[in-house]
Parts: structure tokens; C-alpha cells; sequence
């Protein structure tokens, strides 16, 4: 039964003079722990191999364990919030997470951090879906919806710029324990927030039943859909065209390429500035243009790029010469992963509007699956390229085509297909 404390009004009542400015801040900053707790720590990898005495592979292993519980935790979570409301499972989830977080600082070896690195990937997949159905909730229109979600990935977007760059500089003048710190002091500022500042958008009257039968009936519904399936598969294998890159960037720019740590988190700001500033180019199409159309255009782009990373890793590893790869291939390959990355500005939030539009009884748990198959694949991604060795980018080259040339391919298989509409 549900919590006698939530809120019983209707959205019209709680937000009677229009959606408030503040909400989207707040709801981006909430969603950002996600990708802030997955960029934070890229740039202390070589140090934690060194400092927990393990291989580079079990590094990267983390990263999976982290993509891992976020998918498990959004199975739950989601309809955790459809049945008892958004705000009481945030709270649970961020109070997890900080508590967690503090226990990796310490952690003396790869097997307590990752255990405890698991832990809090259960608690943080709460941000992660949640504020994507409060925006559903609130904003029943796909195009609106879509341009909301676009002023989210803006503000969740800050954060990570800024996260790996403060990682980098943490490791430069201290122990990377320190990170983790701070991710704790982060969950527990989230949980003060929805507290004290965010309304509940899931009124009484809309909660739905939540037992296991009626779970498993509600994913089999959403799966058989084709629209939700193909627009959730197309964020997934965008999400494993990002975690590709994730997972192997940093061991790629700092080892093979002599970036210094707070370099590479430089550099990692620059992609992450492309993509926020495609997300707010895309909240200016979006009505003028249909979210499909501008979804089927990114991932076309996003293709494009793909074959030039695999192109110039090639040339790279196999046809260059030393001074060639030295002065020039860098620069080429960063160029290719611009051209591949910036497009899940608009991939994002268009894609997940298409996944929810046909199902607003169904929010949480339609944001929850899509989500756990982006992390899914995103720990698919991690565990494929922490089987190769890194001393080329053309693993990483590889699995990021793919996860292009498969969101292409759910495109073709949404309803309208290729014409971009993607609505039934």
C-alpha cells in the first residue's frame, strides 16, 4: 500500500501556473549521477591498476559491474515509482548510492570495489529512470516531451564535462580514493533535493498494481510493441557505441598516446560539449521538424563516423608509419569520434520519446526496460572490449561502428521505417 505522506493531486495542481523553470535543473541534476559516477573515475584508471595491484582488464572490469547493476536496478526501480510514486524510490536509491560510493573510497582491493561499486550502480539506476518518467508524467506530447528531454541532457551534461576534469585533476594531486568521496557527498545532496524540493508528478490515482505476474505482463507488453522495442534498441546500441568509448578512451589516449590524465579529461570534455551542444540544437528542431526524422538524420551521421574511426584506426595500426601515427593519427581519430559521438544529442532524447509515447500508464516501467537495455549493452560493450589488449584503438574503432550500424538497422525496423516518421 502506498505511503499515506505522497501526494495525492493532480499534475495540474501541483504545477498550476505551468511546468517551473527550476524542474528540468532539477531533474537533469538528478540524472546526472549516472554519467557523472561513470566519467568521474575514466582517468584514474592507470592509477587504480596500480594502487589495487590488479591488470587493466580488471579496471575495465568495473565499468561493466557498473553498467550491470544499472540495468538490474532499473528493472526494479521503475515500477517501483509507477506503483508507490517518483520520489520515495529516488530517495532510497540515492541514499544507497552515497553509502556505497563511501565504501569504494576505502575499498583495499578490485573485489570490495567492485562489490561496493555494484551496490551503488543498484542505487544510482533509480536517477537514471525515474526523471525520464516524471518528464512523461508531466509532458504527454512526444514533441514536448522530446524538447524537455533535450533541456536534460543539457544539464546532465555540465556535470560530466566538468566530472572527468576534476577525476583527471584529483589523480594529478592526490589519490583517486578521493573521487569516490566526493560521488558520496553527491548522493546524499540528491537525496536532500528530493526531499525537500521535488514534487511528486505521479498522482495517486494513476499508480498502477505491482505484483510479478503483472510485472512480467507489462515488459511483455512494451517488448511486443515494435515502436517501443525498435526506439529503446536504437538508445541501447547508442548507449554500446558510448560505453565503447568509455571503456577503452582513457587506457587509448593515456598509454598509447602520452595524454597526461587531466588531458584526456580535457579532451573528454570536448566530446561531451559537442553532444550537449547537438541536444540543444535538437530542442530548437524539434516541433519544426518530427522528432523521427531528426532521430533517423543523427543516426545516419552517427554511421558516417563510425566508418571514419574503424578507417583511421586501421591506417593507424597497420599502414602508417611511426611519425605518421605520432603527429597526425590522433587528431584524425579524434575528429571521427566528434562525428560519432555528437549525434546522441539528438539520439537520446528523441529516441526514448518514441519508446514512451504510446505508453503514459506504463511510464516508469517503459523507462526502466529501456534503460536496462542501454546498459545492457553498454556492459556488453566493456566486457567485449576488456578481452582485448589496449595497445590500438581499433577494438574500441570496432565496437563503436557496430553500435551505429545497429541503431541504423533499428531504424529501418521501427514503424515507418526509413521514411523517419517512426509512429504508428
Amino acid at each position: 500500500m502506498a505511503s499515506a505522506t505522497v501526494s495525492r493531486e493532480p499534475i495540474s495542481a501541483i504545477f498550476p501556473q505551468g511546468i517551473p523553470g527550476w524542474l528540468p535543473l532539477l531533474l537533469g541534476f538528478l540524472t546526472a549521477v549516472g554519467p557523472i559516477s561513470t566519467d568521474i573515475y575514466l582517468p584514474a584508471f592507470p592509477a587504480m591498476e596500480q594502487s589495487l595491484h590488479t591488470s587493466a582488464g580488471n579496471v575495465q572490469m568495473t565499468l561493466s559491474i557498473w553498467f550491470v547493476g544499472l540495468a538490474i536496478g532499473q528493472m526494479t526501480m521503475g515500477p517501483l515509482s509507477d506503483r508507490y510514486g517518483r520520489r520515495w524510490p529516488m530517495l532510497a536509491g540515492n541514499l544507497i548510492y552515497g553509502l556505497a560510493s563511501a565504501v569504494c573510497a576505502f575499498a583495499p582491493d578490485i573485489i570490495t570495489f567492485s562489490i561496493a561499486r555494484f551496490v551503488a550502480s543498484i542505487g544510482a539506476s533509480a536517477s537514471l529512470v525515474i526523471p525520464t518518467a516524471c518528464v512523461r508524467d508531466i509532458v504527454p506530447d512526444r514533441n514536448a516531451g522530446a524538447k524537455m528531454l533535450s533541456q536534460l541532457v543539457m544539464v546532465m551534461g555540465v556535470v560530466p564535462i566538468l566530472a572527468p576534469m576534476l577525476g583527471g585533476l584529483v589523480v594529478a594531486v592526490t589519490s583517486w580514493r578521493i573521487i569516490f568521496w566526493a560521488s558520496a557527498v553527491y548522493g546524499l545532496l540528491c537525496v536532500v533535493l528530493v526531499l525537500w524540493v521535488l514534487p511528486e508528478t505521479l498522482p495517486y490515482q494513476k499508480r498502477v498494481s505491482l505484483s510479478p505476474m503483472t510485472l512480467v505482463t507489462r515488459y511483455l507488453t512494451l517488448l511486443r510493441d515494435r515502436s517501443f522495442s525498435a526506439h529503446a534498441l536504437i538508445t541501447g546500441f547508442s548507449t554500446f557505441m558510448q560505453f565503447s568509448y568509455l571503456t577503452a578512451a582513457s587506457f587509448i589516449f593515456i598509454k598509447i598516446f602520452g595524454f597526461t590524465p587531466f588531458r584526456f579529461s580535457m579532451l573528454f570534455g570536448v566530446f561531451s560539449v559537442f553532444m550537449i551542444g547537438a541536444s540543444q540544437l535538437n530542442g530548437a528542431l524539434v516541433g519544426r521538424i518530427d522528432s523521427g526524422r531528426l532521430l533517423l538524420g543523427a543516426v545516419l551521421v552517427a554511421v558516417v563516423g563510425g566508418a571514419l574511426v574503424v578507417a583511421v584506426s586501421l591506417w593507424g595500426a597497420w599502414y602508417a608509419s611511426p611519425a605518421w601515427r605520432n603527429q597526425y593519427e590522433v587528431w584524425f581519430l579524434i575528429a571521427a569520434m566528434v562525428l560519432t559521438l555528437a549525434p546522441t544529442g539528438f539520439i537520446f532524447p528523441n529516441g526514448m520519446m518514441g519508446a514512451l509515447a504510446d505508453h503514459p500508464s506504463l511510464a516508469g516501467a517503459a523507462a526502466a526496460l529501456a534503460g536496462t537495455m542501454q546498459y545492457v549493452l553498454g556492459a556488453l560493450a566493456g566486457a567485449v572490449l576488456g578481452m582485448f589488449p589496449t595497445t590500438s584503438a581499433l577494438p574500441m574503432a570496432g565496437c563503436m561502428f557496430f553500435g551505429t550500424v545497429m541503431m541504423l538497422v533499428m531504424c529501418a525496423f521501427r514503424p515507418g521505417g526509413l521514411s523517419g516518421t517512426g509512429s504508428h
